[in-house]
């Protein structure tokens, strides 16, 4: 039996990278963590529920098929999503407490990472890759 590979095509991937980095760089510029709060639950619903609303509404304003589109692989965008949450609730949470330092700082990880991943470089996947190598030379000695 063959597995299904899953895929997310690539407009919508670099649509929700955006949707970070706006909200990222509205939150610094008014002072209001709450603009993080749309790519954090959309990261959220899309890993608990397999739904991101920004991916799902940035499908209508797509022109061709899904399958025209360069596709990205759904484990790696679920690994990477996972940064992103982390990130960005860090930073939310660190906001809310007055901790603006760390939340500084997580922000500009997070958003300079999806910035970097438009631009064509994944740090997520290169984290990835590595995990997985060290997991293999680890186990196969």
């Amino acid at each position: 039996m063959s597995e299904i590979q899953r895929s997310i095509p690539r407009p919508l991937v670099k649509m929700n990278q955006t949707v970070i980095v706006i909200c990222v760089l509205i939150t610094w510029a008014t002072g209001q963590e709450g603009f993080l709060l749309v790519p954090l639950l959309a990261g959220v619903m899309g890993l608990l529920f397999g739904y991101n609303p920004i991916m799902e509404g940035a499908k209508r304003f797509l022109k061709k098929p899904l399958k025209a589109y360069i596709p990205e692989d759904w484990e790696q965008q679920q690994f990477n999503q996972k940064i992103a949450v982390a990130c960005l609730a860090i930073g939310f949470i660190s906001f809310l407490f007055g901790w603006d330092v760390v939340g500084y700082i997580f922000t500009v990880l997070v958003a300079l990472a999806a910035f970097i991943a438009i631009l064509g470089f994944c740090i997520g996947c290169f984290i990835l890759f590595q995990w997985k190598q060290f997991r293999y030379r680890r186990i196969n000695g």
